[in-house]
């Protein structure tokens, strides 16, 4: 079924739909060589598809997928989230708010929200989440301020770093952060950024313990804004490297074009949920240093980080969803001279990794800066 909305001429020749697909929405767009319905029925309403995106059953919404993307059957996909060449997942994934790198890799029965996912260089090393793994991103306080960046942008744009793998059986406590070269054990569930390259982590099992707890009532804030600021940082730099790198490389038809425009209204989905979330967390800052403020003993710190967050959450707001962000303008300058001299028409991951160390190393400045000008909104003497 094809909805009388669904622009015909976005939907290329070369497209195989298997029936019980259903194709709905305006902003549809399927590019050549993709395939719908392999495995199961597919339903896909408003999104991009790229070349030879093989979609093989469920539910997919407002996603934009580059070329080569792919998943199995049972998979609910919906709005925010980006697979970028090659990216992948197994049978019965539910994504949403989440972007994926190319080649990254996902197993079956996951369940991700709020997160960015790179690592690796290629089909054959790229990074890997097992089987059954949650990202939990969802707290006893009710708030959602609690995106997870497994990776980054300044250098995962670039497709060089070591992969990182998180064990299948597990899950990972947003919001946290996990470093290139990173693994996590199978089995275990992680509660801390991971900062160091290369390292093993084992999750320790949490020790049985029943006590009384305040719900909306919060301990330390600082590493939770903190790790906020960096993920909206990194969209931003995300975003700027959409306009000024990922659009020149989308100009083959009018599917490449699609797919940028969805990815790019995709992250900026991204950047205002995330503002929203932590906007969220700022206001349920008064009740829990107010409560903490009558308990003998609490820490001074804690209430000051609190007050704080809330006193100056429209301050923070406004330099938040401002679009013209300060950044080293000479290292986006001499990137994207050199991008120039790389020769047209090749594709986009063999053309950026095709890039000498001394471009990429500029290129990582330019977008690193965009994530500072983000992070400098909280005081990192509180961290």
């Amino acid at each position: 079924m094809i909805g009388t909305e669904v622009d015909l001429t976005r939907i290329a020749d070369a497209v195989e739909i298997h029936p019980g697909c259903r194709i709905r929405g305006e902003e549809t767009s399927i590019g050549s060589g993709c395939v719908l319905g392999a495995e199961a029925p597919a339903t896909v309403e408003n999104c991009q598809l790229g070349r030879n995106v093989e979609l093989k059953g469920g539910y997919f919404s407002g996603a934009t997928f580059f070329d080569g993307a792919n998943m199995g059957s049972g998979a609910h996909i919906r709005a925010g989230t980006i697979l970028e060449e090659e990216a992948s997942g197994a049978h019965t994934v539910g994504l949403k708010q989440t972007i994926l790198f190319p080649f990254t890799t996902l197993g079956s029965l996951i369940n991700f929200c709020d997160i960015f996912m790179a690592g690796g260089t290629s089909r054959t090393d790229h990074s890997e989440v097992g089987s059954s793994y949650v990202h939990f991103n969802y707290t006893p306080h009710q708030d959602k301020a609690t995106a997870s960046l497994v990776g980054d942008v300044p250098r995962g744009v670039f497709l060089n770093q070591k992969p990182i793998f998180l064990g299948g059986q597990g899950g990972l406590v947003g919001s946290a952060r996990i470093e290139y070269g990173a693994i996590i054990a199978a089995g275990g569930t992680c509660r801390t950024d991971l900062l160091k390259p290369g390292q093993l982590h084992i999750p320790e099992s949490p020790r049985p313990v029943t006590r009384p707890y305040e719900t909306g009532v919060y301990g330390g804030i600082d590493r939770i804004v903190n790790n906020n600021l960096l993920y909206i940082g990194n969209m931003v730099a995300l975003k700027e490297w959409y306009r000024n790198v990922r659009q020149t490389f989308m100009r083959r038809d009018e599917f490449d074009h699609a797919c940028y425009k969805g990815g790019l209204r995709n992250i900026e989905m991204v950047l205002a949920e995330r503002i929203k979330r932590l906007g969220d967390l700022a206001q349920k800052m008064k009740s829990s240093f107010q409560w903490l403020e009558k308990q003998a003993g609490a820490p001074e710190s804690i209430i000051a980080s609190q007050r704080l967050l809330h006193t100056s959450w429209e301050t923070i707001e406004f330099e938040l969803k401002q679009s013209d962000w300060a950044e080293n303008s000479t290292a986006k300058a001499t990137f994207l001279a050199a991008l120039e001299s790389v020769p047209v028409g090749g594709a986009y991951t063999e053309t950026i990794q095709s890039l000498g160390p001394e471009a990429q190393n500029v290129g990582q400045v330019w977008l690193q800066s965009l994530v500072d000008e983000v992070a400098k909104l909280w005081p990192q003497s509180l961290n």
